[in-house]
């Protein structure tokens, strides 16, 4: 299967995962952004983005998920960082957890299927 047809896929299936997420609860892809519900929505809208870019240049497919593969390891750490580095009083108030065994999983496995893009597309687009 080419690169371009897997992307198409992955980025239609936001729409299930949009449904899964606001509809029946279930945060399977971006959990990691679960505390900031505006930017989980916009990182909805960032996807549905790129398949509409996909779908208007096809040639653009590895470019454009090089850049969102990037987008989303940069917004992984960094929301991952500022809740370890950062806590806030609840917290500890609450005698509650920083970080959550699902966020921690889909921390893992996003984290992974976003860097594996990501070098795939550097590789795809002849950049090291």
């Amino acid at each position: 299967m080419k690169s371009e047809r897997i992307l198409t896929l992955y980025y239609a299936g936001t729409a299930l995962f949009l449904l899964l997420d606001y509809v029946l609860g279930i945060n399977v892809r971006i959990a990691f952004l679960d505390p900031w519900p505006l930017a989980r929505l916009g990182y909805y809208v960032f996807c549905f983005a790129c398949l509409a870019l996909i779908f208007w240049r096809p040639a653009w497919a590895t470019a454009v998920g090089t850049v969102e593969s990037l987008i989303t390891l940069v917004a992984l750490i960094l929301s991952m960082a500022v809740r370890v580095m950062v806590p806030n009083d609840a917290i500890f108030e609450e005698m509650g957890t920083i970080v959550t065994t699902e966020e921690l999983v889909n921390f893992m496995i996003s984290g992974f299927v976003a860097y594996f893009a990501w070098v795939r597309g550097l590789k795809a687009l002849n950049i090291h």
